[in-house]
């Protein structure tokens, strides 16, 4: 098995609505074939938005087949050492303690607000 990674909510969001570009959908339709894993902040910030109904049907089947990573007490720890060491808004914390936990590689074209955090590896979806 290859490297595991972890989608942020903008990267599900983009993925679904077809804004990256299809050198990178080729990619990251790969990597998804291999593991789905989304932590639950994800799920709620994109299920908790108000879209389209057709959009919103898309993104719960998409969220349907994800592995659903919830936090237990090492993400919370871990969350909390971020937050202390870290300005960073809770559920970017949770997202990237949820990766280190997992040893996943984060997903997400908000490189800006996880490069601070080290042993966090970080890809940009429309750079892949």
């Amino acid at each position: 098995m290859g490297e595991r990674h972890l989608l942020d909510s903008n990267t599900i969001i983009d993925y679904i609505g077809e804004l990256i570009p299809e050198k990178s959908v080729f990619i990251l339709d790969r990597l998804l074939d291999e593991a789905l894993n989304v932590s639950v902040v994800s799920r709620i910030e994109v299920l908790g938005y108000n879209g389209k109904t057709s959009d919103m049907r898309k993104l719960d089947g998409f969220l349907a087949m994800a592995n659903i990573l919830y936090v237990d007490q090492d993400i919370a720890d871990k969350t909390i050492s971020i937050r202390k060491k870290h300005k960073i808004k809770l559920p970017d914390a949770i997202i990237a303690a949820t990766a280190l936990v997992f040893d996943f590689i984060l997903i997400s074209r908000n490189l800006s607000d996880f490069k601070k955090i080290t042993g966090l590896s970080v890809l940009n979806p429309y750079d892949l």
